[in-house]
Parts: structure tokens; sequence; C-alpha cells
């Protein structure tokens, strides 16, 4: 084995002379992930320390696991997981919408049709988070919104949906759907495309219904896709997103909307307090982490589709 390292070693060095252009390629992508991905870890060590910036993350010192205890025995632990879970775990549950569009866009015979819809579909996603709350907020205002003039029509009050704790996670949920659902489709869409023609022509031939060829033709092409996809969603099931929801967050339904990232930046950056910060940020990236593992290795075990 010694002796054919040399001849293994100098096989990979003549690959890498060959394909130079394409590591010339690859390096600004290596160096940004060192300098804007690896290199801030070294923050990390501020959940373990009383930091003071005055000091700096190595002149001051260690605390241990006090934030992360501190963490677990505060009162807003339970409610602020708990939230959490509930946002990610519905928004979970939508997960196959935006492939029953794919699969839909797919059975289009009209071109024009085909490429209006998809269009339309796709322009929500272009909507920023702020101009997208802003118009919840118009629309479902009870006094001077849509909802609010659909209910005077019939001599009803409208009540305050986004003043109310109860409908927080429907509202954040769906409207995150009408806007992403286009979007979020495309994938499947350029992988029902590269299906080839003469499976499609083999079961015309077979007497194969248009919800056969779907069934036995499309949703298997797309499998490997969502699989690869849903685990990926399942290693962010802590990772709610931070500004839509503050943004629709106020004190009538802080109760069902304080999640961690808002947590965390209140503690963090407007209470200064960023070991403690770092503490609820590394534990929640830690569990993200644990869940992608299982998944994968569940994955892995039950079917050919994994992300290693």
């Amino acid at each position: 084995m010694r002796a054919g390292q040399p001849a293994v070693s100098g096989q990979k060095w003549g690959q890498i002379r060959r394909n130079w252009g394409l590591y010339v390629l690859l390096l600004p992508a290596v160096v940004l992930s060192l300098l804007f991905a690896y290199k801030p870890m070294y923050g990390v060590l501020i959940a373990f320390k009383d930091y003071s910036p005055a000091l700096g993350i190595g002149g001051s010192p260690w605390a241990g696991f006090k934030y992360f205890d501190k963490f677990f025995h505060s009162y807003q632990f339970s409610t602020t997981i708990k939230n959490t879970l509930i946002i990610s775990v519905y928004s979970l549950v939508t997960f196959p919408i935006p492939i029953l569009l794919a699969l839909m866009v797919n059975q289009m015979r009209g071109n024009r049709f085909k490429r209006f819809f998809q269009t339309v579909s796709y322009m929500p996603h272009f909507i920023s988070t702020v101009v997208m709350v802003g118009l919840m907020l118009i629309l479902l205002s009870p006094s001077s919104g849509l909802l609010g003039s659909v209910y005077r029509l019939f001599g009803a009050e409208a009540p305050d949906l986004m003043g109310s704790a109860g409908w927080f996670s429907s509202l954040y949920v769906w409207s995150d759907v009408w806007q992403h659902v286009g979007w979020d489709s495309i994938i499947y869409i350029a992988a029902l495309s590269a299906v080839d023609p003469s499976l499609y022509e083999a079961a015309t031939v077979d007497g194969a219904s248009r919800w056969h060829k779907v069934r036995y033709i499309d949703i298997p092409m797309l499998m490997p896709t969502a699989i690869t996809l849903l685990i990926l969603r399942v290693g962010g099931l802590l990772g709610v997103g931070f500004e839509k929801v503050y943004l629709m967050q106020n004190d009538l339904n802080i109760t069902s909307s304080e999640i961690l990232s808002t947590y965390v930046y209140k503690i963090g950056l407007l209470s200064s307090q960023y070991s403690f910060s770092s503490a609820i940020n590394l534990f929640n990236t830690v569990i993200n982490f644990i869940l992608l593992i299982l998944v994968n290795q569940i994955s892995k075990k039950f079917s050919e589709n994994s992300l290693w």
C-alpha cells in the first residue's frame, strides 16, 4: 500500500493540473464559505463566556453552560419552543402543495395559458416581506380593510385577525404558501420536464389514463427531489424566519408569536445580553443539526434517497 501511495497522489495532482480551470472557478465559492461561514464560528464561544465588548471574546471570562441553564429554566423556554414548533410543523404540513401545483402545471396543454399561469404564480415571490405584511394589515383590518367591508355588508362586526393569538400561525403559514408556492414548484416542474416522453407514449399505448400517468410516472420521478427537500425542511424545523414573524407581532398576539428568533433578537440586540442570546441561538442550531442527521438516516434506511 505504501509503495502505491505516491502513484495515487501523482494521479490526483495530474487530475488537478488537467482541470485547473474548474478549480479556479470553484475558488471564489470556497473563499466566501471560509470567510462568511466558517470564520464566524469562532463567535460561538460567546455562548460559553460572560462576554463583554470591552474585553472581547478572548478576554471575557468563561461561564460554562450558565446561559444554557438560564434559558432552560426561564419562563420563555416552553413558550418559544412551543410557538416555534407549532409554526414549523404547520408549515411542514403544507410541503406537498408545490408538488401538487407542479403536477397540475405539467398536465396543462395550452402553452399560452400555461406560461401565463406560471408567471402569475411566481410573481408573489418577489414581494418583499415588509410589503407582504403591510398588505395583510390593510386587507385584514376590521375597520378599513377588505375583510371589514365584507363583514359590514352583512351587518356583522369583523374580527381582528392580526390581533388574534389563535389566528397567528394560520395567517403566517397560508400567506407564506400564497407567496411562495409558485416559486417552490419550479424545481418540481424542472424534474418533470426531464421525464422521457417515451414513457408517456408507452403508457398511452397500454391504455393508461391521465391519472395513471401521474401516479405511476410523474410522482415516482418527483420522489427523489421531494425527499431531499423534505430532509432539508425538517433540518430547519426550529429555524422559523425572523422578519415576517417580527413584523406580524404585536401586543395582542405575543403569546403565540414569540418564537426563538424574535426572542434572540430582543435579548441580544435590544437588551444587550449577548452571551444569553448566543446560547439560545446555538441551542437552536444544534437541535436543527441533530434533526437533519436523524431524518437523513431514516430516509436512507427506508428509501434510496439521502443527502449523504
